[in-house]
């Protein structure tokens, strides 16, 4: 089923789409370059939904994402929308992992997001950071002291701890 075929079905709620596509996804019946190819020329909400339905396929399967769609949602992390931003970041955080070539790329456009005005913005690159930090890379060298630092200016609990938990068990590893 064509991508616009779903999203111009005024019977499915958002979510219903999403986890339309996001299952498409998973079942390999929606090729990745294709959708990539849409959300490029779609309107900002269309791009958002398609960048969520592949944080919805990567949750449950992380191995199905390509290189190309990893790059795609990396430098997705720049666009105006918050809303791209904070699903671009879920999907870097569940999938980066399969990815060690392209830490530091994605923790170089992550780190620009800790610092935007968005709460849920905020808490997406924290997550995706928190992944990362968990890989115990080189990066780390450089990236738990930016955390440590985000930490002391973040004004939101929730995102403070979401830094503090990967740091904790970086240190319990280190012992």
């Amino acid at each position: 089923m064509p991508l616009s075929t779903i999203f111009n079905d005024k019977t499915l709620k958002p979510k219903e789409r999403t986890e339309q596509i996001a299952k498409l996804i998973t079942e390999n019946t929606l090729n990745q370059v294709d959708l990539i190819a849409f959300a490029v020329k779609a309107k900002e909400p269309v791009k958002a939904t398609c960048i969520e339905s592949l944080e919805f396929a990567t949750q449950a399967n992380p191995g199905l994402i390509t290189f190309d769609t990893l790059h795609f949602v990396i430098n997705s992390l720049q666009d105006k929308s918050p809303r791209i931003k904070w699903e671009s970041a879920k999907v870097i955080g569940n999938t980066i992992h399969l990815f060690p070539g392209d830490i530091e790329l994605a923790v170089g456009k992550l780190l620009i997001n800790t610092e935007d005005t968005g709460t849920v913005v905020r808490w997406s690159a924290a997550f995706a950071l928190n992944q990362i930090i968990k890989l115990q890379t080189e990066i780390n060298e450089h990236l738990v002291p930016a955390a440590e630092a985000i930490i002391a200016r973040e004004e939101k609990n929730s995102i403070k701890k979401i830094y503090q938990e990967a740091l904790k068990k970086i240190k319990a590893v280190k012992k």
